[in-house]
């Protein structure tokens, strides 16, 4: 009994005992923990004061700097300002010291008006006795005199207009006969020979001269069949490689050289087979021009046109004139018919469809003895088109009165379709002549150093001496040479003159 009451008192003692020693250690180890702690709670302390001191330094310079800015800029704009106020005072000075000269001027005028008007009663009243001194000197008045110089005057420009007009009939019929030659041979010269070849004839390319022979057949019969069917004449000379295909048709042209080229390549070449291709042939080209009106028509939105007249459309792809192709002339004068009417305000459509249609008089089945406007205009009548559309291809060449707008339009834009540089072939010698006649004429006014026609003759350079005309001369001569041409020259389009004035200093450096 005692051995266990001793046993756990001394079981309870050891537990005290290591409670207690526990306790310490425990105590030891916290004071440690709470010693670190504190120390790092220094630390970072520490390091939050220098963050917090640096972000300080960092918003301190910042805003040492924006107000440095501002400042420069605050006595930048001050600066402007007196700048500002002193100019404002210094025209105010000068508007002050302009008017006090006007104030000064206004009385010099004044008084000079005073002056004036007393020398115009003193200069009336000379007048008054001198014409009193000569109607007492001659008897007559004022009036008198007056009518019978009138009177004297009247039979001296009588008989000068009477000599002056015996003068121009006799110089008229001196000249008659010289000048109705020269308008005789001015209207033929005006059949280029280029465009009238380019009209007539067409050349057929062949690989060898032997083909000639098969082409001519025993004693001509082959040539004979193709000219009786084609109503084309062939020539067939020395020309190497070539046969020549003559005729005012272009149709009827380009209908024999289809037949001749398939011929060629098919190597039969007889009578027989000749009008058979020539058939052929001649149903593909019809075929070929109504393919061609429709696909312009179609191509320019143009609509409802009878299908003549796509006809006719098509048949101007074979027909030029100056050398312009007859159908692309018509379709850049509709597209320029078409964007002049819509600046214009008016309807776009109507005015391609005139456009188009303007020179289809041009290119009709018979050849009736009228201009071809008025050809065109009748077609487009007979194929019921709209009287403004009919009135437009009429008087493009002002040989029907203008009715609508749209016959103004369609007269320009035929202008600007032909005349545009490089639309229409012209003779070089022509063409050089003019340029000539252009420098030459600016060459004939006094002061011009030199002269230079550009771009195709549509601006003209006038280089003036700059110790003969002043500034103000320039735009006169410019005015006075643009004249000069325009009464003087036949020319597309216009001519741009640009005087040139200027002073130039040269020396050398030795």
């Amino acid at each position: 009994m005692y051995t266990i009451i001793i046993s756990i008192v001394t079981f309870l003692l050891g537990g005290l005992l290591a409670w207690l020693v526990m306790r310490v250690l425990l105590k030891s180890r916290y004071t440690n923990v709470l010693k670190e702690a504190e120390k790092e709670a220094e630390v970072i302390k520490k390091n939050k004061l220098l963050e917090v001191k640096e972000k300080f330094l960092h918003l301190k310079s910042d805003l040492e700097k924006q107000v440095s800015q501002r400042n420069a800029k605050i006595q930048s704009a001050e600066a402007k300002l007196k700048q500002k106020e002193l100019t404002i005072n210094q025209r105010q000075e000068d508007v002050q010291r302009k008017n006090n000269e006007i104030e000064a001027i206004k009385e010099n005028l004044s008084t000079q008006i005073e002056l004036v008007e007393k020398k115009k009663l003193e200069m009336d009243k000379m007048h008054q006795r001198q014409i009193e001194q000569l109607e007492a000197l001659s008897g007559l008045s004022a009036e008198e005199a007056k009518e019978r110089l009138i009177e004297s005057l009247k039979d001296e420009a009588k008989t000068d207009a009477a000599s002056y007009i015996n003068e121009i009939v006799e110089e008229a019929k001196m000249t008659a006969n010289k000048d109705a030659k020269k308008i005789v041979i001015q209207s033929i010269q005006r059949v280029a020979t280029e465009t009238a070849i380019e009209n007539s004839i067409t050349v057929f390319h062949i690989e060898s001269d032997e083909i000639k022979g098969r082409i001519i057949g025993r004693e001509g019969r082959n040539i004979r069949a193709l000219e009786a069917a084609t109503g084309i004449e062939i020539v067939v000379d020395d020309t190497p490689e070539a046969i020549v295909l003559s005729g005012f048709d272009p149709v009827r042209r380009e209908i024999a050289r289809l037949a001749l080229h398939q011929l060629v390549q098919d190597g039969r070449i007889h009578p027989a087979r000749i009008e058979e291709v020539v058939t052929k042939v001649r149903k593909q080209v019809e075929e070929e021009i109504i393919e061609t009106g429709k696909r312009t028509t179609i191509d320019l939105g143009v609509h409802g046109l009878h299908p003549e007249l796509i006809r006719l459309i098509g048949k101007m792809k074979y027909r030029s004139s100056y050398g312009q192709n007859l159908l692309q002339h018509a379709r850049e004068t509709a597209n320029l018919c078409a964007v002049m009417a819509s600046e214009l305000g008016l309807n776009p459509k109507k005015a391609k469809r005139a456009g188009l249609l303007h020179d289809i008089g041009k290119v009709p089945d018979d050849e009736p003895e009228l201009p071809h406007a008025i050809l065109g205009m009748k077609l487009c009548e007979k194929y019921k088109e709209k009287p403004d559309i009919c009135n437009a291809v009429g008087a493009h060449h002002d040989e029907t009165e203008m009715q609508t707008l749209l016959a103004p339009i369609v007269q320009v834009c035929d202008a600007i379709s032909g005349a545009r540089p490089g639309a229409r072939r012209e003779i070089v010698e022509a063409y050089i002549k003019r340029l000539n006649d252009l420098e030459q004429l600016a060459l004939s006014y006094p002061g011009v150093v030199k002269t230079y026609a550009i771009q195709a003759g549509r601006e003209l350079r006038v280089i003036v001496g700059a110790d003969k005309i002043d500034d103000k001369d320039t735009e006169s001569l410019s005015n006075e040479i643009a004249k000069k041409i325009q009464d003087e020259m036949t020319y597309p389009g216009q001519v741009k003159i640009t005087v040139i004035r200027e002073t130039r200093a040269v020396s050398y450096a030795k």
